[in-house]
């Protein structure tokens, strides 16, 4: 067949748009962070960096600690994250201390993922002290712990868990101590307010010099090094050339003391992670960053992020609150019409209550393969179960037995009974349990950040890292104004449900 020669000329060019349009396509990657402060500067950093390079590059800050990160990494929630080659060595791989890089890179790529780019700084682990008390208990070394039984440590939760941190430690050292957990963010307060003895901190950490701490020496030498470096999926280099270029950049850039300096920027001076890694990644010094001071918790609560927060967190929670109803009013039925299955059913939903939220949240994200709002808002609807489920079965069996029998008495089937006496009289008690179900859940919805779903829980987690009160309240002031709007629209609604029932 003959085509006019203009044809075959937009065909011919449609044909050869189409062809590039692959490679026109913009690379697209997800930075994850841990929820520290410097894990929250680099993976800015991270992430402006391949987008200066063009591509589109998401950061997800605050996913917890390293489980939650290596599952997302492992299901391709994420692509890469700044990690350490110490927590890679013994949390990750269980290897020894001093393995060959290769042996790292091999038992990796066994698992789709590869590590490089170190970033020219080292951040290991240690524990410190106020000096004064260091002096004059005459402690300079982790050995001179063990004379010392007494004094209270408190430590990290996933230090003191780790295959690197506490367990070992204590076992290498002979230290008899018995450390609690705390928030790596607040601990600092806590060593200053002599609430707490010893803690464990990063070497990188800004306060430490603030606070005139003593670092004690690992005269063992058990802790591994701790080189800054990035770990990614084994595809990405070849998937987005363009950003891994720029990224490879980043080798040998962040000495230790702008690491040092950065988080100061962050902890001491109050100012926003972006702005700290706007700064490096286009080459500006930070000179005007040392007149800054903490926003308050008005400009806090008020920031440009309040609408797209509470957008995530009503989705959360409406979406969750919903789905634990449509699993827990026929639970409860079922519980309800059955005695034999009423222990087994309320057991069960009850149990769910003791799962540390947590730890639900990082066993989903393997079996859902994803991080972020799906695996949040399915933990999220277990939680909510319980008040529904044992509502609905208290609702049901109080129901007046003549009531029921002379619904069987008009002619009605089971199923008509239940619909147009039972469960017409059961609907305040179950509202009850539902409106119970929703306050709780605006509550625990914060925990959701911690695994990329957004929500007040971002500038909590945030307040956290950095110890910083107004962001701690500028999340919490909304979660408890919601929790209250949502207490009153279901107790209108108790009402309409009562007056319908009158008349």
């Amino acid at each position: 067949m003959n085509l006019p020669s203009r044809l075959r000329t937009y065909l011919l060019a449609l044909a050869t748009a189409a062809c590039c349009l692959p490679a026109l396509a913009a690379e697209h990657l997800v930075v994850g962070s841990k929820r520290f402060t410097e894990s929250y500067i680099l993976g800015d950093i991270i992430a402006r960096s391949a987008q200066s390079a063009g591509a589109e590059a998401n950061h997800r800050p605050g996913l917890g600690g390293t489980a939650v990160l290596l599952e997302a990494l492992k299901t391709g929630s994420v692509d890469l994250y700044p990690e350490y080659i110490g927590t890679i060595e013994k949390e990750i791989l269980k290897l020894p201390a001093g393995s060959p890089p290769e042996t790292l890179q091999r038992e990796l790529e066994k698992i789709g993922l590869a590590y490089g780019v170190p970033l020219g700084f080292s951040n290991s682990y240690a524990l410190a002290m106020r000096t004064d008390q260091a002096t004059q208990l005459s402690l300079r070394t982790l050995s001179d712990l063990r004379a010392h039984p007494a004094l209270h440590i408190a430590v990290s939760q996933e230090f003191l868990g780790r295959e690197d941190g506490w367990p070992g430690l204590s076992a290498r050292y002979q230290l008899p101590q018995k450390p609690t957990g705390i928030d790596h963010g607040v601990a600092y307060e806590a060593l200053a307010n002599r609430r707490i003895d010893v803690t464990d901190i990063y070497t990188t950490d800004s306060k430490i010099a603030e606070l005139g701490l003593t670092v004690l020496r690992d005269d063992a030498g058990y802790f591994p090094r701790y080189d800054a470096v990035l770990l990614y999926r084994l595809d990405l280099p070849t998937r987005a050339p363009a950003a891994w270029k720029a990224l490879a950049a980043l080798e040998g850039r962040i000495d230790t003391a702008r690491m040092i300096a950065m988080n100061a920027q962050a902890e001491l001076r109050g100012r926003a992670f972006a702005d700290i890694a706007a700064d490096f990644v286009q080459g500006r010094e930070a000179a005007a960053a040392a007149s800054a001071t903490r926003a308050g918790v008005r400009e806090r609560l008020f920031g440009p992020d309040l609408g797209r927060l509470t957008r995530e967190h009503l989705t959360l929670v409406v979406v969750s609150v919903l789905v634990a109803v449509l699993i827990g009013v026929p639970l409860g039925a079922l519980a309800a019409a059955y005695r034999r299955l009423s222990h087994g059913i309320l057991g069960v939903v009850g149990l769910l209550q003791t799962i540390p939220a947590l730890a639900l949240l990082a066993a989903l994200i393997p079996l859902l393969g994803r991080i972020g709002t799906e695996p949040a808002i399915v933990a999220l609807s277990l939680y909510a179960l319980l008040p529904i489920v044992r509502n609905t079965a208290t609702g049901l069996e109080q129901v007046p037995i003549g009531l029921k029998q002379a619904g069987v008495a008009l002619g009605m089937r089971r199923a008509q009974r239940w619909r147009h006496v039972d469960l017409p009289l059961a609907f305040p008690v179950i509202l009850a349990g539902i409106k119970t179900s929703a306050v709780l859940t605006v509550g625990t919805a914060t925990i959701a950040a911690f695994i990329g779903a957004g929500g007040y829980g971002e500038r909590i987690a945030q307040g956290l890292a950095l110890n910083d009160g107004a962001a701690l309240l500028a999340g919490a002031i909304p979660s408890a104004v919601l929790a209250v709007l949502t207490q009153l629209v279901f107790e209108v609604g108790e009402r309409w449900a009562r007056g319908s029932r009158r008349s």
